[in-house]
């Protein structure tokens, strides 16, 4: 990688310094996720990497997640084709980058009304904590077609540390936005519940053709309700990471 840095460093012409810039920076920063242990994380990306991560996914549609996919973000923003030799796992990068962003926008996405607002009735962790699966779960529509490749890509054996890491991290930033205080060892049950209904709801919803994933929903409650986040974790992760088209 340091000699394909220096490489291409030294091939650039100087009117595309924004190029420079991107090969010095693009690498995704180390966060901490947010819990009640830990404040907001620094963006995760460089403003150059975000731009052609998320170029590339307005292509996933059409091209899948593909290396077509990510040359096109790169030539959508600006960069050189050979720019996306950057990213050092290919197209993981777009479902990383889909993963990643999808989970720190979902305080944005999810208002909870206040007590006041909603018959002097505050909702509660159960409630909230549907609301925000299901607009976690709703993000991954525009992609939902092709999102059979993202868990294929999520199974190879050099990305399941990370997609198990993020799975975590989204499970923990679901009970932390849906006031959920625990501080005992059922913190790790919960959230090792939790991973295993969304994970088995995500899988089913790639095979929902019901209106408005009415299915999908129906599907969840009922694992909420089996389960009750009661800390019973289940073999549904392995099978969501193994899973493929």
């Amino acid at each position: 990688m340091a000699t394909l840095l220096r490489s291409l460093r030294n091939h650039l012409p100087t009117s595309v310094a924004a190029d420079r810039h991107f090969l010095q920076h693009q690498l995704p920063r180390a966060a901490l996720y947010h819990s009640h242990h830990h404040g907001p994380p620094p963006p995760p990306f460089s403003p150059a990497a975000s731009a052609i991560l998320s170029s590339s996914l307005t292509h996933v549609p059409e091209h899948g997640f593909s290396d077509m996919a990510l040359t096109l973000g790169a030539r959508g923003t600006g960069y050189l084709d050979i720019t996306t030799n950057l990213f050092p796992r290919g197209p993981f990068e777009i479902v990383y980058y889909h993963l990643v962003m999808s989970r720190l926008n979902l305080h944005q996405r999810v208002q909870f009304p206040s007590a006041e607002a909603n018959g002097g009735r505050e909702l509660g962790v159960g409630q909230k904590l549907r609301t925000l699966v299901v607009e976690r779960l709703r993000a991954n529509e525009k992609v939902l077609g092709r999102w059979q490749e993202a868990l294929g890509l999520m199974s190879l054996a050099g990305n399941i540390p990370t997609s198990i890491s993020e799975l975590a991290k989204l499970s923990d930033e679901i009970l932390y936005l849906a006031g959920d205080t625990s501080v005992d060892t059922t913190w790790y049950t919960k959230r090792a519940s939790l991973s295993a209904i969304y994970a088995s709801t995500e899988l089913f919803m790639t095979q929902d053709t019901s209106p408005d994933f009415i299915s999908t929903w129906k599907f969840l409650d009922r694992r909420l309700e089996d389960i009750q986040i009661l800390g019973k974790a289940t073999s549904e992760v392995g099978d969501y990471l193994g899973f493929t088209a």
